[in-house]
Parts: C-alpha cells; structure tokens; sequence
C-alpha cells in the first residue's frame, strides 16, 4: 500500500460505517461518483475505470440545445457503450424547454438511467451566458431548469452539481440545496469552491457538511480527493453521503479498484509499476481511436499519457515523444523508454493534474446580480 503522510492514520472502513449510497433506484455499495469532465469522461474513460470498481460513472457534459437540435458531435459524445449500466450522463441547459425536451430524448433514444444538472461550470462561455456557476444567482431560474430536467426525465432519477457560489461575497450552495431539493432532486454534488477559484487553494470540506446537515437527501462532495483515502476522511469529517471523484483519477484509473478496497474494509492494492501503466496507456489509446478514430483518438490519448506518467522518473522526458505520437506503435515505443518494473512514485499520488491553479473574476450577463427574473435565457447550450 502506499499512502501519504496526510493519510497515514486513515483506516479502511468499518463495517455499517456507511450506508449504501442511493442515486433513485441505484444503488452503490461503494459510494463514489466520477466526476463530468470535458473531453475526459467519455465512453472509452468510463469503461476504463469501470473495470477497475464500483461508482456511478458520468458522462462528461453536453449542451440540451445541442442535443434537441440534432448536434452532430453532441450526438457522439451521448453515445454509451453496451456494457455500461447504469447509463448516466450531465446536461448544460439554460432554457427549461431544451431541458426537458433533451431529458425525454436522452431517456427514450439512449436508455440514459441517471441525469444531472451542471450548476457549477466557472468556464466563461458558460457563466457569460447565464449558465453553470452563474444559475444559482437566480433562485426562480434555478426553480425552472430543475422542474424541467425532472419532468423531461420521469422516473429516470436527476441530481445536480454546483459549487459554493460565484465568489466569497454571493455564496449561494445552501439556498440552491434546499430549492433542488424541494424540486425533487434525488441528490445534490458539491464542489466545495467558488466559481472565482476555480481550482485555487483548498477545498473548504466545511461546506460540504453544512450542506449535508440542511439537506435531507445525500449530499456528494467534491474537491481534494487526490487519494482513495481522502474520501474517506472527507466523509467521516462532514458526514456527507458519498463522494465525487474528479482529477485525481485523470491517469490513474485504478484509483477506483483502491476506494471498492478501502470502502470495503481493506488496504487498498499498492498502484501498478510503469509496465503495467504502460499497458493500460495502449488499452485506453485503443479504445478512443475505436470511439473517435484514429487520428482523433491518438490526438485525444496524448493530454492522458501524461497524466499517467506524471511523476515518474525519466517522464519530463518522455512526455513530448507521447504528445508527438501518431500510432498506437510509436505510443508504445515512447513508453518502452523507461523500465517496466519502475515502481509508481509516492509524489504522484497528489500530482495536480489539467487543471492550473489561478482565481478568476466570473463573466455573467449584464445586469445578472442586480435580482431575479423569470425570461428564460439563450444561451450557447440552450
């Protein structure tokens, strides 16, 4: 096993320490939930991952304008693969219309079990245009978008994700729990940051637990899981349901197989040696050229292969033979340049990965914070 100094005195488990996590009518004995990531969590990532443990595997986002209009590249991505059960996927939306209209036809054409609601993107193009982090500024908007997604989806179950607020000064987490959860959604996700962090110091787990404590139903929280054994600490310090994994698993897949483990009252397995990461590097490359094809796929694999070989001794080095890279031979090539019996590095366990850190000051449509309206908004997802 190996662990960080901030978890050594983290043990696995207990049994009945936790409840069984439930999403509607799903049910997860390990309560972890991977986090909608852009250009990420798509069919081939979720698939990895699976492989590797139990969790609630979600698509990353798509715009409902793009979906209802008939989007060619928003269509792919909305594609699953045959064994993945249960089919969950996040919606952006910033009319109620496109909302529900995208829900029915994700649950009728694509057999979609599980919808969530993006309240959280800080990405400009987004908040800009009233969408994301910026929603919850507007409580009847808010009101609006879920009843919506809930009508359009029926008895399929919908949950939201958000963040604390736009900023320190317009926190807005606790009012947003209680109206989507008075809306019907079944579970509410948490990144404990504002939309002005972006991804920029700590992640405030305080938030986390005051959410769950206002809330009735589970509360997933979301920021700092770099390691299986932060989600344990995340949960007995804030009492929160579940937990939402997000950068911590970009190359690294089997962090899932280490939190089935330690929720299961196990030390989790030590992480694989380069051979073996090598190995699943030329899995997944295979399995995004057989999604995309393979011009985009190799291209959509290089920002992956160095997320799996951050860290590791000769990887500075490597890395710009694995973002040249054509085919799957000269992807294998690169990574036969360091031996494969080097043993993963204990730095890498909290290696920051994509995400720079760096605040912003959040874009929103003229007027947003002067109060409330009931116009709906065009927005680039509809």
């Amino acid at each position: 096993m190996l662990v960080s100094e901030l978890n050594r005195d983290v043990s696995p488990a207990a049994a009945g320490e936790f409840k069984t996590l439930r999403i509607g009518p799903h049910r997860l004995g390990t309560p972890v939930v991977l986090a909608p990531m852009a250009g990420v969590t798509n069919a081939p990532f979720r698939v990895l991952c699976r492989r590797f443990g139990e969790a609630l595997y979600v698509s990353e986002m798509l715009t409902a304008r793009g979906l209802v209009e008939g989007n060619r590249r928003t269509l792919a991505l909305a594609r699953f693969h045959p064994t993945e059960s249960p089919r969950s996927l996040q919606l952006y939306g910033t009319d109620p219309r496109y909302l529900a209209d995208a829900a029915r036809l994700l649950v009728a054409e694509h057999g979609v079990e599980h919808l969530d609601l993006n309240l959280g993107c800080p990405v400009r193009k987004v908040t800009s245009s009233g969408g994301g982090a910026a929603i919850p500024l507007r409580p009847r908007l808010l009101r609006q978008l879920v009843r919506a997604l809930i009508d359009g989806a029926g008895k399929v179950p919908a949950t939201v994700k958000m963040r604390m607020g736009l900023d320190e000064a317009h926190l807005t987490f606790l009012e947003a729990g209680r109206i989507v959860e008075a809306e019907g959604a079944v579970a509410v996700g948490l990144h404990a940051r504002t939309a002005a962090q972006l991804y920029d110091g700590p992640a405030d787990w305080n938030a986390i637990g005051e959410l769950q404590a206002a809330l009735s139903v589970p509360v997933l929280g979301n920021g700092d899981l770099w390691e299986a054994h932060d989600a344990l600490r995340m949960m007995r310090t804030t009492g929160c349901a579940g937990v939402i994994v997000g950068r911590g698993c970009l190359g690294r897949p089997w962090l899932f197989r280490e939190l089935e483990a330690l929720f299961a009252g196990h030390n989790p397995p030590p992480p694989p040696c380069f051979g073996e990461v090598a190995d699943i590097v030329v899995e997944h490359a295979r399995a995004l050229i057989d999604f995309f094809g393979p011009d985009i796929g190799i291209y959509q694999m290089r920002k992956h292969a160095t997320w799996y070989t951050k860290s590791f001794a000769g990887g500075s080095k490597l890395r710009p033979l694995l973002t040249q890279a054509t085919t799957i031979d000269e992807l294998s090539h690169a990574l036969s340049t360091i031996p494969g019996d080097t043993p993963f590095p204990l730095e890498g366990l909290r290696a920051r990965r994509a995400k720079r850190s760096g605040r912003q000051k959040v874009t929103l449509p003229d007027g947003w914070l002067a109060g409330d309206t009931v116009e709906e908004v065009d927005g680039v997802g509809g």
